[in-house]
């Protein structure tokens, strides 16, 4: 891959801290370009050693792991990202991998004759609980002006979701892929991530680190880093190399468990922050602390959380960003 060799430099010029144990990360099934990445071995080869992926279906399971060690880097969405860090879990921000779009979506099934938010009341909703989806689920019908007890919401994780749809146990679903493939081939969207962003309530993905990791080990983040942005550079630059028929589409097809055929929309469902603006005020420099903390204010609203605090920027670190671009 494209950049390969100057990860591979940052190795050279930063300290190196020996590993012990393997480093253990954390991934979820959110189709982005880094996947293909994940597939070739591009990350061991940039780190300079194996790694041990590990593949969780929600945010907050990822949450448990890292509070555990048995992980040291992991995906999370903002809404379980702003609930582990009011519970001051010592973790750290080193990139945002998306700003989501359509990638998440509230599906409706045909069957529940659901033609619009009007047609909730008394139906039954899934979500995993303290997600991305979830917070974008709660905003949207607090947006529409539902009360809590309007909907009947379940705590489901995609895997579940999806065999719920199946048996109709369930009206409707606010998920990902691959749940959100399956759903929508007898459902329709009735809102999506974008569409709640707009209304006041953006959600985003980010690559975290135990901080005691990251500090003895910011080789190992800065590499990572850059593999991550290597990819979403070259997929901005080149998207027709992830249409459906593309290695790069089944790679990813591989990885998160849908068709080939689905990658190239859901790669679309998404905003990929290049690294200029991971360091600019909308991102790191910022914008993502802002975001943390209005996620952790409606959490609180939500009775998800206790408390929000005053500043969440600590849990946020341009470090590794710049650190991963140095000559």
């Amino acid at each position: 891959m494209k950049g390969l060799l100057s990860s591979l430099l940052i190795a050279a010029t930063l300290p190196l801290t020996a590993i012990a144990a393997p480093i253990v990360i954390g991934y979820q099934t959110g189709v982005d370009p880094s996947k293909v990445a994940q597939a070739d071995g591009v990350f061991d080869k940039a780190i300079g050693q194996p790694l041990d992926w590990r593949r969780f279906n929600s945010g907050p399971d990822v949450v448990a792991a890292l509070a555990s060690g048995s992980i040291q880097i992991g995906n999370l969405g903002s809404s379980p990202f702003a609930a582990a860090t009011s519970r001051k879990l010592p973790i750290v921000t080193f990139l945002v991998s998306t700003q989501i779009h359509s990638a998440e979506a509230l599906v409706v099934r045909n069957a529940s004759h659901i033609n619009d938010y009007h047609d909730l009341k008394g139906k039954t909703l899934a979500t995993p609980f303290v997600s991305t989806s979830h917070y974008s689920l709660l905003a949207a019908l607090k947006h529409w002006g539902l009360k809590p007890g309007d909907v009947k919401i379940v705590n489901l994780n995609p895997p579940e979701i999806a065999a719920a749809w199946k048996r109709g146990d369930i009206d409707g679903a606010f998920v990902w892929s691959p749940a959100l493939s399956q759903i929508e081939k007898d459902g329709k969207v009735l809102t999506d991530a974008k569409q709640v962003g707009e209304w006041g309530n953006p959600t985003f993905e980010v690559w975290v680190a135990r901080k005691d990791f990251a500090e003895q080990h910011p080789e190992v983040l800065a590499n990572y880093a850059h593999v991550v942005l290597d990819s979403l550079y070259h997929y901005a630059q080149h998207p027709e190399d992830y249409s459906a028929t593309s290695e790069n589409a089944q790679k990813i097809a591989k990885l998160v468990g849908v068709s080939a055929q689905d990658i190239p929309g859901l790669l679309s469902g998404s905003l990929y922050p290049t690294y200029p603006q991971q360091l600019s005020p909308q991102f790191l420099g910022g914008g993502t602390a802002t975001a943390t903390k209005a996620t952790a204010k409606f959490l609180v609203e939500q009775q998800r959380i206790p408390a929000v605090l005053t500043d969440y920027s600590p849990f946020i670190s341009t470090k590794y960003v710049e650190l991963s671009h140095k000559p």
